[in-house]
């Protein structure tokens, strides 16, 4: 099933400018329930989202650690990237999800954990089913990269 795009608030765009994409942050990758209704012109940190799916099946609570997140400038673009993220049910299933939040871990320019974007797991949308012992829920980022931006000139 083929994932929607991921969109950035409206606050995110100013967290951007003022240096969240830094590859010495950490970024997290969280998956949250239906019940959450995004708002991108007031989401801003991760204190703004709610019904993050349970802890379970090798799931934890705040999410999955994003690796070798990267920017990069080509042309007149700046990207922001990471490699796949991936984790494999064990003792459990890990529950239904549909919104994807990835943020950077931290306080950056006073922002406890800013948001960088989210995304439908399934464009649709619906759910993403559960994901059964033995059974991988994966995340990989568009090859354009997690979000990018235009270089200011």
């Amino acid at each position: 099933m083929a994932a929607g795009p991921i969109i950035i608030p409206d606050k995110a765009v100013l967290n951007i400018a003022l240096g969240l994409l830094n590859s010495a942050n950490t970024f997290k990758l969280s998956y949250h329930t239906s019940s959450w209704v995004p708002n991108p012109a007031t989401l801003e940190v991760f204190a703004d989202v709610s019904n993050e799916i349970a802890a379970s099946g090798g799931y934890t609570a705040g999410g999955i650690t994003l690796a070798n997140d990267a920017l990069s400038i080509s042309g007149s673009s700046v990207k922001f990237s990471s490699d796949a993220a991936e984790l494999t049910a064990a003792g459990g299933s890990i529950p239904a999800w549909r919104w994807g939040v990835i943020r950077a871990a931290g306080t950056i320019s006073g922002k406890v954990d800013p948001i960088v974007g989210y995304f439908l797991g399934d464009a649709t949308p619906a759910d993403v089913p559960a994901t059964t012992v033995g059974n991988k829920l994966s995340f990989t980022p568009n090859a354009a990269g997690i979000c990018t931006t235009a270089k200011a000139a």
